[in-house]
């Protein structure tokens, strides 16, 4: 027979997994956000993952205390050298995402073909003196 403490450590189960599941569709909503900001700043996220970190009560934008879910990821800038950034959540809403010190590249300009004239043999010519 099922008794009192039988339906509590079901529904306690079923809160667990249903924390867990809710928290896999917060991981996936960082992974998104922190891919969206990397392409913003024009640099690589490593491995295409965000890792949890660990559980936080953290002040969010309004000043008050709430649980935070902060969680690690690595990005380079110049494909050499892995570097650290973090990001925190607020249920589905975003914190704050911080990068470490990294350098900017600046843009290169594309090359551009240059012609000396003394070099270029036009086709027509070509033919001209060839046949």
């Amino acid at each position: 027979m099922i008794n009192l403490f039988d339906v509590f450590l079901l529904i306690l189960f079923a809160a667990v997994c249903a924390w867990l599941w809710r928290g896999h569709g917060i991981r996936e909503r960082a992974l998104l956000l922190a891919q969206q900001h990397c392409a913003r700043l024009d640099v690589e996220l490593l491995d295409g993952a965000v890792a949890l970190r660990r559980l936080a009560i953290r002040r969010d934008g309004k000043g008050y205390r709430r649980l935070a879910r902060l969680y690690d990821f690595e990005f380079t800038v110049t494909g050499e050298q892995r570097l650290r950034g973090q990001l925190s959540m607020f249920g589905q809403h975003l914190g704050h995402i911080e990068l470490e010190p990294h350098p900017v590249l600046e843009p290169q300009p594309e090359p551009v073909a240059v012609q000396h004239p003394g070099n270029v043999i036009h086709l027509e010519d070509w033919r001209r003196r060839t046949n």
